[in-house]
């Protein structure tokens, strides 16, 4: 039984450019996916990346950082049927899960304490937590194991955040101190005032 990460890796980063922006390098000279990899993989050792069928460089990274390679169909490139990939995975090689929470792999300042914080709530029962940095929301969510079937078949480009506009309910907001939680990168500049 487990709590799984699943960090999401399949987009097009259309808005980057020509080049696969995860596999571009942070101040630090490490590539971008692979630091998202590595701060999941340290709050949660189970954690699955979810690639594109012809990204072998990025397959590479994320097998280095510890974690398992899924590589979605052609058809499955939007988030929600990236995210639907990895569920179905799990459910594929009958892992019994108490808990997914979403990571993104554009997203590589969360802290794993982060990650951590979300994982604690829904060990104590939440259904589904959001992190938050200055009353604002941020990433990763964690989703409760009786959301399966649901995550398994979500379509299109919206994510999970069908479920929780959903289930408003079921919702934890867990306040923290880490501003990476919001920090996403979509474009050169981004990255390039962020390697500064």
């Amino acid at each position: 039984m487990a709590i799984v990460g699943l960090l999401l890796a399949a987009g097009f980063s259309r808005r980057f450019g020509a080049a696969n922006k995860l596999t571009q390098p942070l101040a630090d000279g490490r590539a971008m996916g692979l630091v998202a990899a590595q701060h999941l993989f340290a709050a949660i050792p189970y954690s699955i990346a979810v690639i594109r069928p012809d990204e072998d460089e990025l397959a590479e990274l994320f097998t280095a950082a510890g974690l398992h390679v899924v590589r979605c169909a052609p058809q499955q490139q939007d988030m929600a049927d990236s995210l639907a990939a990895a569920v179905n995975y799990c459910t594929d090689i009958a892992l019994t899960v108490t808990g997914f929470v979403i990571a993104l792999a554009d997203m590589p300042y969360i802290d794993a304490s982060s990650y951590a914080r979300v994982v604690h709530e829904l060990e104590q029962g939440e259904q589904i937590v959001i992190p938050t940095y200055q009353g604002q929301r941020g990433h990763p969510v964690g989703f409760a194991a009786s959301f399966q079937s649901e995550l398994a078949n979500l379509h299109g480009d919206s994510g999970a955040r069908a479920l929780i506009k959903k289930y408003p309910q079921a919702v934890r907001l867990v306040d923290g101190d880490d501003p990476g939680i919001l920090v996403d990168i979509d474009t050169i500049d981004e990255l390039k005032q962020l390697q500064r």
